[in-house]
């Protein structure tokens, strides 16, 4: 492969890392556990953990550095359609409408592992901080990685498990829908903080973020409404999903030039682009056909080459620290998710299946980690323990959950069948 020519080694590693991707989703599958999770473990074991380890040859054969700002730029941008797809997943109705037991457990879980995280980041930013970063973007950070939900990958459970459509599945994902969009915010905030030169800098980043929020929300959500109303069952489905392509990366550009990543801007198109029109939702559906099994997958081994466990393997500290990061994210998480379902009267066994789906960290962790280290906020040591951490809270999630409802009845209405194959949740 010439060196001056990128085309011929990006024709062979984009489909061995899509087949391998496919096939650790598909092996997981069959042992129960989202397809996600294989995919996770596919892209660090493409990564110098596992076949840069082995065969440093063969890693740097099949991701040469003259491909990887391709194979980067391509995942990102399925990281881009699936965030816009979370957004046009996330039902602002139902939010409104939450219970009780809803807002306690949503508080609860966002508000404890907020606090843990933060107390951890005391230690931790005298260990394991890049040089120069100040402790509280630092220890903003640590707090929403430990507060993440992956609402995507707790559909994928419930619709696996029966229990989609169930008062557990509908508290489960109104909670996670809550605590993701309560994360993206505080993530915004972290980014503004760390992107800033000057204290005024990132007081005018969160301003124009909020101010940018508040404009799609308020004025674009309601056209986009109208327009649906009025010309989308007429338009053509190939126009509405070049539309929707160039609207979210508008979006995204917008939040990129105010100072804040282009995830936000696709997320909040999403949520601005009106749901229940068919040929909406058919445009939707090409876009998962296309950016999940097809984009996705680059974007995991993208993060893959950036986690190297065996840099923790030299020295047992950074285990410790690993599993100090571990006890405190199931712990916040699942145990403050858990009694706060408890002690709004809900019965164990559901308070803690509750915990145990607010525990599943997933792609949104990833994406979350992938951020905090472009950004120089964590280093590479604690990148990797905390894609392990990631990795093990969502493995965990479905065997906790079948465990804990093994003796509950069938559900009386079928679950839709979900459309994000490795990561999403149904149909909207």
């Amino acid at each position: 492969m010439s060196a001056a020519d990128p085309m011929p080694a990006l024709l062979v590693a984009v489909p061995v890392v899509i087949l391998a991707c496919q096939a650790g989703g598909a092996l997981l599958r069959r042992l129960g556990q989202p397809p996600v999770v294989g995919e996770i473990a596919v892209g660090i074991l493409l990564g110098p953990s596992l076949l840069g380890w082995l065969w440093p040859q063969g890693q740097s054969w099949l991701f040469p550095e003259s491909v990887l700002p391709f194979t980067s730029v391509l995942g990102h941008l399925g990281l881009l359609v699936f965030m816009f797809l979370v957004g046009l997943e996330l039902d602002l109705g139902a939010l409104r409408s939450r219970s009780r037991t809803a807002v306690a457990v949503s508080q609860a879980g966002m508000l404890i592992p907020l606090a843990l995280g933060a107390l951890l980041a005391v230690p931790l930013h005298r260990s394991l901080a890049p040089d120069g970063v100040p402790f509280l973007p630092f220890a903003l950070f640590i707090a929403v990685a430990m507060s993440v939900t992956a609402f995507p990958v707790l559909a994928r459970i419930l619709v696996d498990r029966g229990l989609y459509g169930t008062p557990l599945g509908a508290l489960a994902m109104a909670c996670a829908a809550v605590d993701d969009v309560a994360a993206w915010c505080l993530l915004a905030l972290v980014v503004a903080l760390t992107s800033a030169g000057s204290p005024l800098d990132a007081v005018t980043a969160a301003g124009l973020t909020l101010a940018f929020g508040a404009l799609i929300l308020l004025v674009v959500r309601p056209l986009l409404a109208r327009w649906a109303a009025w010309r989308a069952g007429r338009t053509n489905e190939a126009v509405i999903l070049v539309l929707l392509f160039s609207g979210l990366s508008l979006s995204a550009l917008a939040t990129d030039l105010i100072g804040v990543h282009t995830l936000f801007g696709a997320f909040l198109f999403g949520v601005a682009t009106p749901r229940g029109h068919r040929r909406i939702e058919a445009s939707a559906a090409r876009f998962r056909a296309v950016a999940v099994p097809v984009l996705l997958p680059l974007f995991f081994v993208h993060t893959g080459l950036r986690t190297e466990v065996g840099a923790l393997a030299a020295d047992p500290v950074q285990w410790l620290w690993a599993g100090a990061l571990l006890g405190v994210a199931v712990l916040g998480k699942w145990g403050g998710a858990a009694g706060a379902a408890r002690a709004c009267g809900r019965p164990w066994r559901e308070s803690l299946s509750v915990g145990a789906l607010m525990n599943c960290r997933g792609l949104t962790e990833l994406v979350v980690l992938n951020i905090g280290l472009e950004l120089g906020v964590i280093g590479s040591e604690l990148f990797t323990m905390l894609v392990l951490v990631a990795l093990i809270t969502t493995a965990v999630t479905a065997p906790a959950v079948s465990r804990l409802q093994r003796r509950r009845e069938p559900a009386k209405t079928p679950a839709p069948e979900p459309e994000l194959a490795g990561t999403g949740g149904p149909r909207t």
